[in-house]
Order: structure tokens, then C-alpha cells, then sequence
């Protein structure tokens, strides 16, 4: 019989926050545990403590890699075209596990003010660093205008978009909705 090898390093962390990941989408944050994060990733949970001090910071930890590289900066050439791809590139994901995920952890958000910090600190969808990147080729084509740059100002489209899902209890937001948001919006805000 051959022995089991220990997993280490990225390997174990890859399965913590799948673990996670999975357990947040089953349970929501609410029934997130370090317990069963750790039986379900075949470890303890000071491999889990070691890693991550809390469940707020697994929690998040968990949603990032589960969202990451979602979402890349489109170069259509375009402001209008770009702020309106990485909207609907948002709003398709809303129904994904990693959106389930957000939504479970967004819930457990009046409870926990570390988790309110964690998701501060780590913004969804890509945070600011998209819409910046999407804003700076704007601005060296002369459509924005340099003090657009400015990560709440960039953001403005992701934001109003969020408050659509908030609101309303939406899990994807009518494409209508999306182009009003860019042309009477963000275009008039941030443009050149």
C-alpha cells in the first residue's frame, strides 16, 4: 500500500480555499467553520490558522480565488465599450458560485465588523484596479479626463451596478440598466 504523501505549501492552500469556497456556498458564511473547512480539505485547522487568523479573513480569501482572473480589462478601444463590457462581464457573473459566495459573505456583514474590513480591504468583482486600467487607456486616447483616476471615481459604474443588486434583490440587471449606467453616468463623469 503506498503511503500518502503530506500536501504542502500552495498544493494545501489551494485546498483550504477550495474547501472554503465550497462550504460557503453550501452553508453561507453563517455556517462557515474552521472545523469543517479543515475536515473537508483533509487537514487541522492550525494549517487553516496558520494561514488565515480568522474565518472573516478565510471567508474572503476563499471568494478571491474562486473570482480571480474573472475578470479582465477589456481593450475595445473604446471608454464607452469597455465600461460596458466589464459591466455586463459583472453582471453575467452574478449568478456563478463566486457570486453565490459574495452574496453569503455580503449577508454575514452587519454581524462581523472584521468582515466588513476584509471586504473593504479586498473590493469584488476586481476591485478598483480594472475600471483604473480600463480609465488610464482612456485617458491617454484624450476620452477621460486624467482626474478620473481616482479609484472611487473609477468605480462609480461598479457601484451603481451593486446597488441595483442590493436594492432590488437582483441577481442580474436588465442590459438597459447597464447602458444607462455608462451614457448618462459614468461617461458624463469621467469623461475628457
Amino acid at each position: 500500500m503506498a503511503e500518502k504523501t503530506r500536501r504542502r505549501g500552495a498544493e494545501l492552500e489551494d485546498a483550504i480555499l477550495r474547501a472554503a469556497a465550497d462550504e460557503l456556498a453550501e452553508t453561507g458564511y453563517p455556517g462557515l467553520t474552521m472545523e469543517r473547512v479543515a475536515q473537508r480539505a483533509g487537514t487541522n485547522k492550525n494549517a487553516i490558522y496558520r494561514r488565515w487568523p480568522n474565518r472573516a479573513a478565510l471567508g474572503v480569501a476563499a471568494y478571491r480565488h474562486v473570482a480571480a482572473d474573472r475578470l479582465t480589462p477589456p481593450d475595445t478601444g473604446s471608454l464607452r465599450e469597455d465600461a460596458l463590457a466589464l459591466l455586463r462581464a459583472i453582471n453575467c457573473g452574478q449568478s456563478s458560485p463566486a457570486a453565490r459566495i459574495l452574496r453569503g459573505l455580503l449577508t454575514g456583514v452587519g454581524d462581523e465588523p472584521e468582515l466588513r474590513r476584509q471586504l473593504h480591504d479586498q473590493a469584488a468583482e476586481g476591485g478598483p484596479k480594472p475600471w483604473l486600467t480600463v480609465l488610464d487607456r482612456a485617458v491617454a486616447r484624450g476620452e477621460a479626463r486624467p482626474g478620473a483616476r481616482h479609484p472611487r471615481v473609477a468605480t462609480v459604474a461598479l457601484v451603481l451596478l451593486r446597488n441595483e443588486f442590493l436594492t432590488r434583490g437582483l441577481t442580474t440587471v436588465d442590459d438597459s440598466v447597464l447602458v444607462e449606467i455608462v451614457d448618462e453616468v459614468y461617461l458624463p463623469l469621467v469623461g475628457a
